[in-house]
């Protein structure tokens, strides 16, 4: 029988389909840690890590009988995928159950941020007395407004389905322009970075990272924003540089961020945490009970199709 080392200590239900299939190894606590991975992998048949779990070349290199990394999460920087083929080892991920959820709080944090919900509230919650007068501390509206999606895949345009019911204008930038059907759809124009840039109301970052888009997001582009822009990510820590995000916001350079993730999460920069104008999340795109039970449905599909010649989710 085909072992399968589980990184996490997932809920068991989910993963009911492969017990009767594969050997399941659990860890007997929360997780594995990188020792004990390696203590561990030599007979493993399939490595199952969370998404924040480094699955570098030396946990590859003592695989020595692994044949699968089926990544617990959509995005997979958190392995070495190059180095994992060059050994004949496949890689999925999970993207199907992760779409509508992370477009969901994708969609929260421009509100939250547009309309100054958060702020709002952490601010009567601490006792501060707000402007309750006509023009007192105003948000920005999201009607009518221009939404430009850096990224516009599969969350993408689940991002500008949210965006178009509320009454956006869509503007986009990919590494290729989608068909026109599709623009159609969303009633999108495809444009350069520098447009979406100057043009943008609120930006959402919805890319993978990648050596092309880190720090996609630095002080020269923020310096090309308006000063009434809104950054919006909820794809990857590393698609912004941190401190220039920190220093535009302070200085006024655009008006607020809503962000999910960080450059060296969990750790985030002290600066953002003593911003009202940045809205914060633990990376929690994923964060209903539901999308994380998705998630490991989709991680037992793609073990078993694997071994069975049925469709699995392969990066590489």
């Amino acid at each position: 029988m085909k072992k399968v080392l589980l990184g996490h200590n997932f809920k068991r239900e989910e993963l009911a389909g492969l017990k009767d299939k594969f050997e399941l190894i659990y860890p007997e606590t929360e997780l594995f840690s990188k020792k004990e991975t390696l203590e561990r992998i030599a007979d493993i048949d399939v490595l199952v890590p969370n998404f924040s779990f480094q699955t570098d070349a030396e946990i590859i290199d003592a695989g020595k009988k692994l044949k699968l990394i089926a990544n617990y999460g959509v995005g997979y920087n958190n392995i070495d995928v190059e180095y994992a083929a060059s050994k004949g080892i496949a890689v999925t991920n999970t993207p199907q159950s992760v779409l509508e959820p992370t477009a969901e709080l994708c969609f929260a944090l421009m509100m939250a941020t547009a309309r100054k919900v958060a702020y709002y509230n952490h601010k009567l919650h601490s006792g501060v007395r707000l402007d309750w007068g006509i023009y007192g501390e105003l948000g920005m509206p999201l009607y009518g407004q221009t939404l430009g999606i850096y990224g516009m895949g599969r969350i993408g345009q689940a991002v500008a389905r949210r965006a178009v019911a509320s009454g956006m204008k869509i503007i986009y930038h990919n590494r290729h322009r989608l068909e026109k059907e599709t623009e159609d759809r969303y009633n999108a124009v495809y444009v350069d970075f520098d447009t979406l840039l100057k043009e943008s109301d609120i930006i959402s970052l919805n890319a993978p990272a990648t050596n092309e888009t880190y720090h996609l997001m630095s002080e020269e582009q923020f310096g090309k924003m308006k000063n009434t822009a809104i950054l919006i990510n909820t794809a990857r820590g590393q698609l912004v540089d941190d401190k220039a995000l920190a220093k535009a916001l302070r200085e006024g350079e655009i008006y607020a961020a809503g962000l999910d993730v960080f450059e060296k999460e969990p750790k985030i920069l002290p600066e953002l945490l003593e911003l009202d104008n940045a809205i914060l999340c633990p990376h929690v795109g994923t964060g209903t009970y539901a999308a994380r039970m998705d998630m490991l449905r989709e991680v037992a599909k793609n073990i078993i199709n694997f071994y069975e010649g049925g469709q699995i989710d392969k990066v590489n």
